[in-house]
């Protein structure tokens, strides 16, 4: 049933990242970016306060303190994820993004083998050291389609890799602290304290950084965008609802590799046919070891 949970996910997860590369073009600035998460948590807010009316009622809002800091902590590390996510995407290649997240379930596997008890087995570990040889290897690709990494990109990437590692481990905390606790209470909390940050990220980025003399307003930049954004939500909401009731089945060295390798291969596909990114030696290379390190990391 867990593997079942995570093909949602991952499904939706992909449609969502496809949303959010059209989006990017209408970014000109950071508070852009805060502007559009925000309108997106607020939809998933929406979405995750009626489902809950319709499973649970009121009542499930009451949540314990120990559970809301849990989602506070997932609402930040979403928060950070999601605007360095946007902004990331513009100054490199699609496919990148999905190396660097790759490379962040290091942190939920090692977080949860430490604090949680749950084994890394030596299967598992090989299998994380040939991701980390496909990623080298995609960086290597990605390189090539958009040239060397300025210092600026590399900053945004670290903090995709952090927001989504740290956002993983939350959800696992909440898992396994709370294994009766409802999915939809925790989404609700997470996007309720995203959007509260991203707001207060907006009201000191507006009005900075760099925005052409002719670009349209933000309320104007948001309205062509908008179907994306509702679309991203949904998404966004049925990728982390999913994900974590796969968390209940799976332990954190099979879901979050497995989540993150399954959707750089779908990415893969999904960016070469829609953005025509070009598909070389190299990436096949890279996208096989993975294949294969998620084979090892599941299967033996």
């Amino acid at each position: 049933m867990g593997y079942l949970f995570l093909l949602i996910a991952l499904l939706a997860g992909v449609t969502k990242g496809y949303c959010g590369k059209k989006t990017s073009g209408s970014v000109q600035a950071p508070a852009d970016a805060m502007l559009f998460n925000f309108v997106r948590m607020l939809f998933c807010v929406i979405i995750s306060f009626f489902l809950i009316l319709l499973q649970e009622g009121m009542g499930a809002l009451q949540v314990e303190s120990g559970a809301f800091l849990i989602m506070a902590g997932s609402g930040i590390a979403t928060a950070v994820f999601v605007v360095s996510w946007i902004l990331a995407v513009r100054k490199s290649a699609y496919m990148m993004l999905d190396v660097v997240l790759l490379l962040g379930v290091l942190i939920p596997m090692l977080l949860c083998s430490g604090l949680f008890g749950e084994p890394i087995f030596l299967n598992q570990w090989a299998g994380m050291g040939i991701l980390i040889l496909a990623a080298v290897i995609m960086c290597s690709y990605s390189a090539r389609i958009k040239g060397k990494f300025t210092p600026a990109s590399l900053g945004l990437l670290l903090l995709c890799g952090l927001g989504s590692g740290f956002s993983d481990f939350f959800q696992k905390n909440f898992s396994h602290a709370y294994p009766q606790g409802s999915a939809a209470v925790f989404n609700f909390y997470t996007y309720v304290i995203c959007a509260a940050v991203l707001f207060l990220c907006f009201l000191c980025f507006r009005g900075k950084g760099p925005r052409e003399e002719k670009s349209p307003s933000l309320a104007a930049s948001l309205r062509p965008v908008l179907g994306y954004i509702a679309l991203m939500a949904a998404c966004l909401f049925l990728n982390s609802y999913f994900k974590l009731l796969a968390a209940g089945y799976l332990t954190a060295t099979q879901l979050y590799p497995l989540s993150q390798g399954g959707s750089m291969i779908l990415s893969t596909g999904m960016s070469a046919f829609f953005f025509k990114e070009k598909i070389t030696r190299r990436c096949v290379l890279g996208l096989l070891l993975a294949f294969a390190a998620l084979l090892i990391m599941n299967l033996f």
